[in-house]
């Protein structure tokens, strides 16, 4: 076991392999689509009911991925709460 060994364990997803990479984001859009299924914004606050998507998605994704596109969701609708209150105000003041 030196610095160049190359036992990997199969366990860790590999985000350089372009299979790996495709079954986490796979995964990433079955368990967003069932946190969309049960209206749920933050991954993580949707109790039971999408525990067998989350576990696959936590089994294909490496850990930085996981947390990149859970805050990413979080953000990406946040941000269309800003833009569609922007838009509401802009419809209103060409109506005044």
């Amino acid at each position: 076991m030196g610095w160049f060994s190359s036992n990997k364990t199969s366990e860790t997803p590999d985000p350089t392999s372009r299979k790996d990479r495709q079954r986490c984001w796979d995964s990433r859009d079955a368990y967003f689509a069932c946190l969309d299924a049960a209206n749920v914004v933050k991954p993580g606050d949707e109790g039971a009911a999408c525990a067998e998507t989350k576990k696959t998605y936590e089994a294909n994704c490496a850990k930085s991925w996981i947390d990149y596109f859970n805050k990413r969701r979080v953000l990406a609708e946040q941000q269309q709460g800003v833009l569609t209150q922007a838009r509401t105000q802009a419809e209103s003041a060409r109506s005044r």
